[in-house]
């Protein structure tokens, strides 16, 4: 067992869920990970695997068929799969946004109809706040749905949906106006709705199109997409919570999870990048030894290791805080930001000391560091998290003048 990244504190149970997800990781993600990426190929045989372990319904209760885990095991679990390929971790964590929202805030018909088929992983999640023209910016979000009758026809663009092929099941977040007169501030005039649809591409339901795959540098295999709704229409019942105008609250509740969940994907991937560093500086020999013997390099280890073990300290904490039930938006941003920021510093180390190797496909760095870019902008980008974490602040600190 690695040194760096250990959780304190972890009851008999959660140690026997991770070290079963290590072994998978080490034995069934590791060795094909390189490949299955630069051929941009969906790993189902690594889903079918993580089916298998029971994995999709790690954090869903134990009554609708889940494992009834904690955030805190979940999140090490993430860690563990990044470390094996990020994209795997992209593709079970929307199906966890959308099932802890279903069990936050979901009616008992939803819950009962939704969550022991996501458990047994047989519908898949994904979720879509943003579109093309707005990015961080939720409450421009311009998507609309209109009553009509016992229905709600929805129309409008969605942009950076992972898993929005492969999944049978997305969260929308659209505007609602219904009920809401003219001047309500927008986040208290949206809903989410709850999706279903056949996986893949093209119309996958009357009103609703995928037109493809988008193209990216890294975060590659799991399928990122636009979704475009033309008179889709949705029944009341499928109103998230049963009630118009929570869409906003629903969505950042499961965004607080998602972020604890992109500061653990940041610690698992600078744990690989590191590993990878480590070892190939004691393999590679320059000026009669071995580069690990070379002060210069002992003190980007030296700085890599600190990242990895600083990062992992927050991503346990603002997951310890959500499970106490207690807000952790604070916990969350800054864990997020630092493991984001510390992972992209750590590869960039890592490429360093593997020198002209760092560039070629064959190394495994190579596909490290087109991958940790996404943790920078995804789940909300550096910029925002800083926004969400001064106000924070300022709540917190506020001068009794």
């Amino acid at each position: 067992m690695a040194r760096l990244a250990q959780t304190a504190g972890l009851t008999d149970v959660q140690q026997e869920i991770l070290s079963t997800v290590r072994d998978f990781v080490d034995k069934e993600i590791i060795p094909v990970a390189t490949e299955l990426e630069h051929r941009d190929e969906y790993p189902q045989q690594i889903v079918d695997g993580l089916k298998e372990l029971g994995l999709f319904g790690l954090m869903i209760p134990e009554e609708y068929g889940g494992l009834g885990e904690s955030l805190l095991t979940y999140a090490l679990c993430v860690e563990e799969i990044a470390r094996g390929w990020m994209s795997v971790s992209g593709i079970i964590n929307t199906h966890f946004i959308v099932a802890y929202m279903l069990k936050q805030h979901g009616t008992q018909e939803q819950k009962d109809h939704f969550l022991p088929r996501m458990a047994a992983g047989d519908i898949r999640g994904a979720f879509s706040m943003s579109e093309p023209g707005l990015g961080s910016d939720v409450s421009a979000i311009t998507s609309k749905a209109v009553k009509d009758g016992d229905e709600y026809v929805l129309n409008g663009q969605k942009m950076w949906l992972t898993n929005g092929g492969t999944s049978s099941l997305v969260a929308v977040l659209v505007r609602s106006d219904e009920g809401h007169p003219e001047g309500t501030a927008p986040h208290k005039s949206m809903t989410t709705f709850l999706v279903e649809k056949e996986p893949g591409f093209g119309e996958v339901r009357p009103g609703l199109t995928i037109p493809g795959k988008i193209d990216k540098m890294g975060y590659k295999g799991v399928d990122t997409t636009e979704l475009i709704m033309d008179g889709l229409r949705i029944p009341a019942d499928r109103v998230l919570g049963g009630v118009t105008g929570r869409g906003f609250y629903q969505m950042m509740d499961g965004v607080e999870v998602g972020r604890v969940n992109v500061a653990a994907r940041g610690c698992g991937v600078a744990q690989r990048a590191f590993e990878l560093g480590v070892q190939y500086a004691q393999q590679r020999h320059t000026f009669g030894k071995a580069i690990a013997q070379h002060q210069a390099i002992q003190f980007k280890l030296a700085e890599m290791a600190t990242k990895v073990e600083a990062a992992h300290a927050m991503m346990v904490n603002a997951a310890r805080k959500k499970d106490s039930g207690q807000r952790n938006d604070l916990e969350a941003g800054m864990a997020k930001y630092l493991a984001s920021e510390y992972c992209k510093e750590v590869v960039e180390d890592a490429f360093r000391i593997h020198g002209g190797y760092g560039f070629s496909k064959e190394y495994e760095i190579e596909r490290l560091y087109r991958e940790a870019p996404m943790l920078l902008i995804g789940e909300g980008t550096a910029e925002i998290q800083k926004m969400i974490i001064g106000r924070r602040l300022l709540e917190e600190y506020r001068f009794q003048g």
